[in-house]
């Protein structure tokens, strides 16, 4: 069912894409050229807040979501320059990990589970009670854990039993957005790979470990690739976007994989960093050369490419925490007075884990820790530490991943995501931190703009959308002695971790 164009030069008649963004706080909906550059003007954007529960919920109604994708592609389409623009295609990115089981009509039962909803911990736990953890992981390249399909579906069956006995098909946000729009929907083997549930090197679903949290292959999504799109907007949808009517939609991507590829390191020796909400590191691997680190987890660019990384759950969300909870001073003030102090000068040492741990240790239950405090700690100070703290865990993923490159020549570290692009101190302490060069990216929406760079080359107007260079900003050096205080601190850091969760070293 692959789409197949003929390649198009750059010209009038070029192709443009809209690119999909869905993100766990926003939505948006960008129009590219066929050169990847997102044309101004023509883009929406609209935020959202998910529902958090004190069992660990963090979910988001399915058709609301659907309902402001929709509206951002109003929007869009009505702009000027997209009236004029001949839309080719459409690209869909989407957070990794998330579950919505539909009834037989393809409705919504429950609100999306998230990948940062931590009420399957338990059930997480039992699995690794019963299977072979280490196995799993080689297999599927993720570990048993609570933002995994696995543990969220042995979750549901005894949480709620009456969803999952009604359950005809289980769905990433992505493939319900598509059903929605579309009547029907293909699973990217990048989105599949993102559940825990695949067979990495199979390319199929992991029919051992679907028998053994109770569900049927058939209640699986249909598993395609990159090229394998669709065509056809069900009749309402169709009335209101003519403009989309008859043109290929591809399928949804894990929106980490298309960073990479947005921000230019979809080859070898090169490491996207990303910070938005959460945070990750990850680089694009041959999947069967690479050797699996206990700590990080393997999913799918597509059939030939893997996607190396590992995940913090914090990012944005501990700094918006502090401003809302914590009643900072907004955090632009805070960064002011955070930049006046010297490495590690607080004498705080925080465990970030505000939403769970995922890499390295992958502690479901893990919480955030302060010490330290004291009456003359300072606002500043807290932010300082907390910056400080993530670069601590996140330097730690780089290990991982170097070790897994096999060393050599150290990668390039391209960072970007609206929390990190947005706070030079953040880029500063990570270059610091990493003891390598931080090279910032000028593209705002690397996400949104990978997915555009491969919904172009499936359309044949790109030969390789690895190969199209990204914007960066000059990069930022690492200051030696800097770094020595902050692998001191980053030591204590982990004498805490060791203490309060029982692991050995990372």
């Amino acid at each position: 069912m692959s789409e197949q164009l003929t390649s198009v030069g750059m010209s009038d008649s070029a192709p443009c894409v809209l690119a999909l963004d869905i993100g766990t706080s926003s939505v948006r909906a960008l129009l590219y050229d066929a050169s990847g550059t997102a044309i101004p003007g023509a883009q929406a954007h609209y935020t959202y807040e998910l529902t958090l529960g004190d069992d660990g919920e963090h979910s988001v109604d399915a058709d609301r979501l659907v309902t402001l994708v929709a509206d951002c592609i109003d929007e869009v389409l009505a702009a000027p320059r997209a009236q004029a623009a001949r839309i080719a295609a459409v690209a869909t990115d989407t957070f990794w990990h998330s579950l919505v089981p539909v009834d037989a009509a393809g409705r919504a039962l429950m609100p999306v589970m998230t990948w940062a909803d931590v009420r399957p911990a338990a059930a997480a736990q039992m699995l690794r009670s019963q299977l072979d953890g280490a196995a799993v992981h080689r297999r599927t390249g993720a570990r048993l854990h609570a933002s995994y399909w696995p543990a969220k579906l042995r979750w549901l069956a005894s949480a709620q039993p009456d969803v999952f006995q009604h359950a005809a098909r289980f769905l990433s946000f992505g493939e319900y957005l598509h059903q929605t729009f579309l009547g029907r929907a293909v699973c990217s083997l990048c989105m599949a790979s993102g559940t825990g549930l695949l067979d990495l090197r199979a390319r199929t679903w992991d029919a051992p470990l679907a028998t053994a949290v109770g569900v049927r292959l058939e209640q699986l999504p249909l598993l395609g690739d990159l090229r394998d799109a669709m065509r056809g907007l069900r009749a309402d949808y169709a009335a209101r976007w003519p403009a989309l009517r008859d043109i290929p939609w591809y399928p949804a991507l894990g929106d980490g994989a298309t960073a990479n590829v947005g921000s230019g390191c979809a080859s070898a020796g090169q490491i996207a960093l990303t910070i938005g909400t959460s945070s990750a590191m990850r680089t694009i691997v041959p999947v069967e050369q690479v050797t699996l680190p206990d700590g990080l987890w393997l999913y799918l660019l597509d059939a030939r490419r893997g996607v190396l990384g590992g995940a913090l759950s914090e990012g944005g969300n501990l700094l918006a925490w502090l401003e809302q909870t914590m009643r900072l001073s907004a955090l632009v003030d805070a960064e002011v007075a955070a930049a006046q102090l010297a490495p590690d000068e607080h004498g705080l040492t925080i465990l970030p884990f505000i939403a769970g741990e995922r890499s390295l240790g992958w502690h479901d239950s893990a919480r955030a820790t302060v010490t330290g405090l004291s009456l003359k700690t300072t606002p500043g100070e807290l932010l300082s530490a907390s910056l400080e703290a993530l670069a601590y865990r996140l330097s730690a993923v780089y290990g991982q991943l170097v070790v897994a490159l096999h060393g050599g020549t150290a990668p390039v570290v391209v960072g970007s995501g609206g929390t990190l692009l947005g706070s030079p101190l953040f880029q500063q302490i990570l270059a610091d931190t990493l003891g390598v060069p931080l090279v910032p990216l000028r593209e705002l929406e690397a996400s949104a703009r990978g997915a555009a760079l491969l919904a172009l080359e499936a359309l044949g107007a790109l030969a390789d959308a690895a190969a199209v260079p990204a914007q960066l900003d000059a990069p930022l050096r690492p200051d030696a002695a800097r770094g020595a205080i902050y692998r001191q601190a980053a030591a204590r850091q982990q004498r805490l971790y060791q203490t309060l969760l029982d692991e050995s070293a990372v």
